[in-house]
């Protein structure tokens, strides 16, 4: 018997087994997938230490109309999926309130200020080939209209102020002079100088998965037939094998539901789904650094594969057929600035980021079981939080300090408890 299985080898299934092993623990990984394969695969590649503020839900009615009448890049909605996704959207407005969303900021920013700490020790630990994959200069958040500009350098200013997020505010000559192929139409930027940048997201989980086999790990590809608690240990099937251990933990992102569910964990999940494409530049062009267009919505990142472009967030179910509507008017906006080529792949990347109402991930022992853990919930920081998730799950499961305070994140507040 194991002393832990975990569903999932997603960036955090994965940072939790190495944290486990390195406590002495003996771990087995699940997925039906290769490990890194979904949603850690499709990101901007950013370990966003900048990130304190996660994504709240619009609340002007002007943002609002753009994504009811599907106006908007950064954001839109399947209609059909409204009837099963409207009760958490409603408590994700909720929660947004600026009461509410000051609290959730509080709580929040200690766990992003982990985000580059706990990639730090998995990038050494994992060794030379995880180290190539990251560039350590930042990113920039650029604007079209000094009023945009002027009022994100506000906040940046008061994040320095109260969380000691570092930055600098350029002008167009300033941005132009580290991205020479800029065509022109923007005004400026925020410089984020902390975060890090990451040329291959999937090659980075690609990497840590080596370093959790290296430890000691066993990985199971197939699809994990629930959790079952017999006593005081956990089991599931795998292609007609099963597979037991005295703890486990969920790790399936927008999957966990599914298992969840049936154990009587009825939570209020939801799915933001993204897409991302690669592209060529045209003449020579090149671009240096992660751009972030928040007045459309979109990102661009110079990637292994190309420049690759992430979209906003598409409100729909998480199975549904693949409406890459918004990475058309990304990819022509994008135009606007910089000489994007053609596409590099056939078809976009399509995943979904599991999201909670408060926008804070669940990072808690389950009330109810003994021996059961999960650490879902990311949103738009999955790939940033993930290490910092995985050295808190193996903190709580082994009896150590925690290296912030957890409760805020605790499944109860969803349950009532």
């Amino acid at each position: 018997m194991q002393d832990v299985l975990i569903l999932g080898a997603g960036i955090v299934g994965i940072a939790t087994g190495i944290h486990l092993l390195k406590r002495g623990r003996s771990v087995t990984l699940i997925d039906k997938n290769q490990p890194g394969r979904e949603t850690s695969y499709g990101n901007a590649g950013i370990i966003q230490r900048e990130g304190v503020r996660p994504h709240a839900f619009p609340r002007d009615l002007a943002t609002l109309m753009q994504v009811g009448l599907h106006l908007s890049t950064a954001a839109r909605y399947e209609p059909l999926a409204l009837p099963r996704i409207a009760p958490p959207l409603l408590r994700y407005w909720w929660a947004s309130s600026p009461d509410h969303y000051r609290q959730i900021v509080h709580n929040y920013a200690p766990l992003i200020g982990r985000s580059i700490t706990t990639h730090a020790a998995l990038i050494a630990e994992a060794g030379p080939e995880a180290e190539k994959l990251i560039t350590r200069h930042g990113w920039y958040l650029v604007f079209r209209t000094a009023e945009k500009l002027a009022e994100a350098a506000a906040r940046a200013a008061d994040d320095k102020a109260r969380y000691g997020v570092n930055h600098e505010v350029v002008d167009w000559a300033g941005l132009k002079a580290v991205e020479p192929s800029l065509r022109g139409g923007l005004v400026g930027a925020v410089h984020w100088t902390d975060p890090w940048t990451v040329r291959d997201p999937g090659a980075l989980v690609a990497q840590y998965f080596a370093l959790f086999e290296r430890l000691g790990g066993t990985f199971v590809v197939g699809a994990a037939d629930g959790l079952v608690q017999h006593g005081n240990a956990w089991s599931t099937n795998v292609s007609g094998t099963r597979h037991t251990a005295r703890e486990a933990v969920i790790a399936l992102g927008p999957w966990a539901p599914e298992v969840l569910d049936r154990l009587g964990y009825r939570l209020p999940l939801f799915v933001k789904r993204g897409y991302h494409m690669h592209y060529h530049a045209e003449d020579g062009a090149e671009l240096n650094n992660t751009l972030l267009d928040p007045e459309v919505g979109f990102a661009m990142a110079p990637m292994a594969r190309g420049i690759r472009i992430t979209t906003g967030a598409e409100f729909a179910l998480r199975d549904a057929a693949p409406t890459p509507i918004q990475l058309g008017k990304a990819e022509a906006a994008a135009r606007d600035f910089f000489p994007l080529g053609t596409r590099a792949e056939k078809e976009p990347w399509k995943g979904a980021r599991p999201c909670t109402p408060d926008m804070m991930p669940i990072i808690s022992k389950a009330p109810r079981h003994h021996g059961l853990y999960a650490g879902i919930g990311h949103a738009h920081h999955g790939f940033t939080l993930g290490p910092a998730t995985g050295e808190l799950l193996a903190q709580m499961m082994t009896g150590e300090p925690t290296a912030i305070d957890v409760k805020p994140f605790r499944m109860e507040r969803f349950l009532g408890g």
